[in-house]
């Protein structure tokens, strides 16, 4: 009898554990882009009506950022994000959110006094171009436009991760 129900205990654990896998935002899978990859074309607009496309990048160093401002890992990076922002808005930022809305990031944006621009996107269009799963992502592209850095949730990127990144593609 104390077989079966520790067989039992450990299918239940193992069913558990398969299940918050599942549902987890894991390291990269499959189609992710990653260092070295040349960033896919698009196009998105603004939250001031500018139409931004993946080639207006080439020539800068530039930051790319998927987020979601119900992610909490998201929460803590958008606001190193927008100090980078400020301390350098030289360099080409797109705040592209992965299924979120304009009206839920415009409230977001006003309630923390953000500046950096943003692209509120209701589907995940533009972020599958580039990964499947885990955000907040944060992706450091040369003036080619190959990513060179890319950040996640695990570590998140600091002020200083960004900054050591921007200055070594602009050497």
């Amino acid at each position: 009898m104390n077989k079966i129900i520790h067989y039992i205990i450990s299918l239940i654990g193992v069913v558990f554990l398969s299940t918050c896998i599942l549902e987890d935002e894991g390291p990269l899978i499959g189609n992710d882009l990653g260092i070295g990859d040349k960033i896919p074309q698009f196009s998105v607009f603004m939250n001031n009506g500018e139409k931004i496309s993946s080639e207006d990048l080439i020539g800068n160093v530039s930051l790319i950022v998927f987020f979601n401002t119900s992610c909490n890992d998201c929460r803590k990076e958008l606001p190193v994000i927008q100090c980078f922002h400020e301390s350098y808005p030289q360099y080409p930022l797109l705040c592209i959110s992965r299924e979120e809305g304009e009206e839920s990031v415009a409230k977001y944006w006003e309630r923390f006094s953000f500046t950096m621009p943003y692209s509120a996107q209701d589907n995940r269009t533009i972020y599958q171009l580039f990964a499947q799963k885990v955000i907040p992502r944060v992706y450091v592209v040369d003036k080619e436009g190959f990513i060179r850095y890319v950040f996640m949730d695990s570590p998140l990127a600091t002020y200083d991760d960004l900054l050591k990144a921007v200055i070594e593609l602009c050497e």
